[in-house]
């Protein structure tokens, strides 16, 4: 009641607002995405260059890029074909594109479906056909996070799954040693969907000053104000109509702006599904279980099958927990 325009902030931030309300609360506006993070791949552009071998075009599946990035290691003689996070979330990019729908019609959550095994077997199946390797994620165990941005900053990774929030790393990091580029989420049955993520500055209600309170949200999530801000830091808008104009990012190399630009138009084809999972407020639970258990299978302490049922008793049962 205390905006300006409540009807601005619906349209601009709208996807993003449920992740912000308390729960039980379906219409409250308390605050904006300071950073919406999108996962997609970096490809190391110039191995396939002097592999001789063509990147997949823009709605290639995992599969076609599972294949080729083999085939380019295989060809220049680099350790990593394909690496991914050892995240639940970044698995999740994979699996909502592979038709997951985590959700039963009554909003609970159902993650073992026909779209969850397709991905879940391609991720298990890469380890033993070396496009994944398992020294990264069988480095670690349980719930444990491994990223592999060392690998890649080295050259030693062909393809890399994680997301925008790499982008300010690279260009430092890497800078031009090589030409590293973001790539389209590759496509599936579900679609070509990422996940989303991102942090979110709110405004807390226990103050006695809301209507002061309300005009330096309306101030800070006003067009110019965040467009000057997420060209000056290099993130990916988490305002919709900004996305849809594009930002000049004036600070930014020419391979960082590449990676925002591919990023920002990544937005408009995450799923329905990504922002449910990334908006409940147990998604920490699944994807915790789905890592742990997961990587079990991987490193072959029990089966792909016996992984879904620990994965969902253990949802089950964690959940269970938190509502006593």
């Amino acid at each position: 009641p205390y905006l300006k325009d409540a009807s601005y902030w619906e349209k601009n931030f709208g996807p993003f607002l449920p992740w912000m309300r308390p729960e039980g609360d379906s219409s409250a506006i308390t605050g904006f995405m300071t950073q919406l993070t999108v996962t997609g791949p970096f490809v190391n552009k110039t191995l396939f260059e002097q592999a001789g071998i063509a990147m997949p075009g823009a709605k290639a599946t995992w599969e076609e890029w599972g294949k080729a990035v083999k085939a380019v290691a295989e060809k220049v003689q680099v350790p990593f074909p394909l690496a991914m996070d050892r995240s639940g979330h970044r698995f999740f990019s994979v699996a909502v594109s592979e038709g997951a729908k985590v959700f039963d019609a009554k909003g609970e959550p159902a993650v073992i479906d026909d779209g969850f095994k397709r991905a879940a077997k391609l991720v298990y199946d890469w380890h033993n056909d070396g496009v994944m390797k398992k020294e990264l994620w069988g480095s670690v165990s349980g719930t444990a996070y491994r990223g592999a941005n060392d690998e890649f900053k080295n050259a030693q990774v062909v393809m890399y799954q994680s997301g925008s929030w790499q982008i300010s790393q690279f260009d430092k990091t890497v800078g031009d040693a090589f030409d590293w580029v973001a790539v389209p989420s590759p496509c599936g049955p579900g679609g070509c969907s990422g996940m989303p993520g991102g942090a979110g500055l709110v405004a807390i209600k226990t103050t006695k000053h809301p209507e002061a309170v309300a005009k330096v949200m309306d101030y800070l999530a006003s067009e110019p104000v965040l467009s000057e801000f997420y060209a000056r830091s290099l993130f990916v808008p988490g305002h919709l109509g900004i996305a849809a104009k594009g930002l000049d990012y004036k600070d930014a190399s020419p391979q960082a702006k590449a990676a925002l630009k591919v990023f920002s138009d990544q937005v408009a084809q995450l799923s329905p599904v990504a922002y449910r999972l990334q908006g409940y407020v147990n998604n920490r639970v699944i994807f915790n279980a789905v890592i742990s258990r997961l990587g079990q299978a991987i490193s072959g302490e029990t089966t792909l099958d016996e992984a879904y049922k620990r994965i969902e008793s253990d949802v089950a049962q964690q959940i269970a927990e938190r509502k006593k």
